[in-house]
């Protein structure tokens, strides 16, 4: 009888997080803020001396959702902190690669994100005026990435991700640190979030 193939992978917490069944005792924050903070956005085609992470990025849709959004509970800022999580396994894949693997990488994503919203208190599937809030500040945050280090003219980012309202951006700019500085941000984020959850 062959062996299944191995579908779970070992965290630096000690957890064994299975892919294809992921549960949310096995997850960690420790563990998706290592992860996101070495997952590079725009596959590392980026300006700068460090990657921009998706712990970086993560914490960009979260001002910006919490700017959009003033009055959201804080249950849904945390929502867009942890909105690609599931990347800290999966990786960031850019869409155009995202489509060529089809519907099976929606799944997947889906199970691993109930399982993480599940650990951290909020609902497995977000509501849907919620998630389309939290993709339009996503939106934004594409937008200011491509234009600021990743090469794009504004033109060109905004046929691609909209043109974003200048007033929400204000006073934001893009950060590139360190994996580690971008990693104790993103936990003392989430840790401050869920402080202030009732």
């Amino acid at each position: 009888m062959a062996q299944q193939p191995r579908a779970w992978q070992r965290m630096l917490s000690g957890r064994r997080l299975d892919l294809l069944d992921p549960t949310p005792v096995d997850i960690e924050i420790e563990d998706i803020a290592h992860g996101l903070a070495f997952v590079a956005r725009w596959n590392g085609q980026t300006h700068g001396d460090f990657a921009y992470s998706v712990a970086e990025h993560s914490l960009l849709v979260e001002t910006l959702y919490s700017r959009m959004v003033p009055s959201a509970p804080v249950k849904w800022r945390l929502a867009a902190l942890l909105h690609d999580a599931p990347e800290y396994v999966i990786g960031d894949m850019i869409s155009p690669v995202k489509a060529a693997v089809g519907p099976n990488y929606g799944s997947l994503d889906d199970r691993l994100m109930a399982a993480i919203h599940i650990r951290f208190g909020l609902p497995a599937a977000l509501p849907v005026a919620v998630k389309k809030q939290i993709k339009k500040a996503d939106k934004v945050s594409a937008w200011m990435e491509a234009v600021q280090i990743a090469g794009f003219s504004e033109d060109e980012a905004s046929k691609l991700f909209g043109k974003p309202d200048s007033a929400i951006m204000e006073g934001l700019s893009i950060v590139l640190r360190t994996p580690v500085e971008t990693r104790t941000a993103f936990t003392a984020r989430h840790h401050e979030l869920l402080g202030e959850m009732p």
